[in-house]
């Protein structure tokens, strides 16, 4: 299933970290079901003050 990903990027954290939280165990498997490159969506929100955290599977502000 291919996902087109919100441009605004607090939509875009809000909706990747309860995805995150209530379907997937990391961003690999998120990004390769819903069909959107891991690359971009990690780099929006970093260039938004968000980073992954491995250990809690969210994006949290840097």
């Amino acid at each position: 299933m291919e996902f087109s990903i919100p441009h605004d990027p607090i939509i875009l954290l809000g909706m990747i970290n309860m995805k995150l939280r209530d379907f997937y165990p990391n961003m690999e498997s998120l990004c390769e079901d819903l069909g959107v490159d891991i690359i971009e969506v990690t780099q929006t929100l970093l260039d938004a003050g968000f980073k992954y955290d491995f250990t809690t599977n969210q994006f949290h502000q840097i």
